[in-house]
């Protein structure tokens, strides 16, 4: 073996299979790795595993950068691809069958379909025989002479497999439990395991953070390890990452891919949050955090053993958090390409009414959940003319709506057009009247804005102005008739 990469004090990466889109489980590691990284002072390390050559596609792997860089996991060395690393692998199975540790299995694929289907006959699990398929040497050599193809498998020595997990604490395997398993196979490509131990080695590894479902690979690696005289990584597995119903997160359960939120208006700091606390509390009470807390906060103490739940809903909640909190200048950049595409205004137009349009934002962005809602609640302030909502109408434009909106229009066509005289000129108008406030600044809302919901009454005014107030009431007033 070529000496590794050195070990900085900490090196974690990430490594998916191309071969479909970014997952939020999968995201949800890759933050896991990132965050620890970042906390120590480490590295975190992007590599694709795309030995499968048929079903690893280049829009994948670019779909996994896309994902990665929207929600800002940065990696700080150069992208590793398992699939050049076949030398390398090829490298370490034969040092492996030259020390021993490994034997060639020159067994042909239906020998092996045939033992399967008769140990399933009996009822029984297929384990291969070593005694069976490892040949005399003398054979071994006559066949390798001959040109005969083999596969190369790992010989299990007896014991127990045992490590000290992050996650779950001490987990040990009988080796008489693990068949002696393949490493390379007859067409000189490795399996899994291999590949994935020569490569961290290779590249420093000192601690593999992943999914429950490769805690099962986990005794088999270290094995590898062993073998191959090199030092073991820490082993971190996290929980799995499931639906609402309990069941692991699928499509069946909506959106899956980290893209589909990208494109949801969801904010790449709120999926962050929400993802580090999928499998890993900070303690307490707290749940919205910045990017800098969560790296300051993350430690292997508050990762928990069970199921995280994907929750959208409680994702939409965190992202409107996070909507509140966003500095107005950076949630700007994010809703003005919005606006200008949705037709409601040109960047133009916003830039010659910064100050205003900064002051609708403010106003709106705590009334929503993601960034296509913040987007849609701006039109009725960007547009000549609102939509009325069949739903406000029916409930706020009953019997005599008509008379109270008219003799509002009234009284605010009168008034001066400032906040505190137009709040003093309609309640004025519902004394009266003998009535509440809030029958005449109700149908006066959805006059205004189409919508029972919106910020103050008198928000809405002073936005929107004297004369596209006074329009939208006649508006309002035509379409409910004489």
């Amino acid at each position: 073996m070529t000496d590794p990469v050195p070990a900085d004090p900490m090196r974690l990466r990430f490594a998916p299979s191309p071969t479909g889109y970014l997952h939020v489980g999968g995201a949800r590691t890759a933050l896991f790795n990132w965050l620890y990284a970042r906390k120590h002072g480490g590295k975190f390390l992007l590599r694709i595993e795309d030995t499968d050559r048929a079903r690893s596609t280049p829009e994948s792997t670019q779909a996994i950068f896309e994902g990665l860089e929207w929600l800002g996991l940065n990696w700080d060395e150069d992208v590793a691809h398992q699939g050049a690393n076949l030398v390398q692998h090829q490298r370490d199975a034969n040092a492996l069958l030259a020390s021993g540790a490994a034997y060639r299995d020159f067994t042909p694929a239906e020998e092996l379909d045939r033992q399967r289907k008769e140990a399933e006959a009996r009822g029984e699990a297929f384990r291969f025989d070593r005694g069976r398929g490892e040949l005399p040497l003398q054979e071994q050599e006559r066949r390798v002479a001959r040109g005969d193809q083999y596969a190369i498998r790992f010989r299990v020595p007896e014991g127990t497999t045992s490590w000290d997990d992050m996650v779950h604490g001490t987990i040990s395997f009988p080796n008489k439990d693990i068949e002696d398993f393949i490493i390379l196979r007859s067409d000189g490509t490795p399996v899994y395991n291999l590949a994935v131990v020569s490569d961290d080695i290779e590249m420093g590894i000192t601690l593999v953070m992943r999914g429950d479902d490769h805690i099962s690979n986990t005794p088999k690696q270290i094995l590898l390890y062993d073998a191959l005289g090199a030092s073991l990584p820490r082993f971190a597995h996290l929980p799995n990452v499931n639906g609402t119903d309990g069941k692991k997160l699928s499509k069946r359960h909506g959106a899956t891919a980290v893209g589909d939120y990208q494109h949801r208006g969801i904010l790449p700091d709120a999926m962050v949050n929400f993802l580090a606390l999928l499998g890993w509390s900070p303690g307490g009470d707290l749940e919205v955090m910045s990017r800098e807390e969560l790296i300051q906060r993350f430690d292997e103490s508050g990762l928990l053993k069970k199921a995280a739940v994907f929750d959208p809903k409680k994702l939409e909640w965190m992202n409107g958090q996070h909507l509140a909190r966003i500095p107005i200048e950076r949630l700007e950049a994010i809703v003005t390409p919005q606006i200008v595409a949705a037709g409601y205004a040109t960047a133009a137009e916003l830039a010659e009414r910064s100050v205003w349009y900064f002051r609708l934002l403010e106003l709106l962005r705590v009334r929503a959940r993601t960034v296509d809602e913040l987007v849609a609640q701006t039109g009725p302030y960007l547009r000549e003319t609102v939509e009325y909502d069949s739903g406000a109408v029916a409930k706020t434009w009953k019997d005599g709506a008509r008379d109270l909106i008219a003799a509002a229009r009234e009284r605010l066509a009168a008034s001066t057009w400032d906040a505190g005289a137009l709040e003093q000129s309609l309640r004025a108008l519902a004394e009266s009247r003998g009535i509440g406030a809030g029958a005449i600044f109700q149908p006066l809302r959805v006059a205004l804005t189409g919508s029972s919901a919106s910020p103050g009454i008198f928000d809405v005014l002073m936005l929107l102005g004297r004369d596209l107030s006074l329009r939208r009431i006649d508006a309002a007033l035509a379409t409910l008739g004489a």
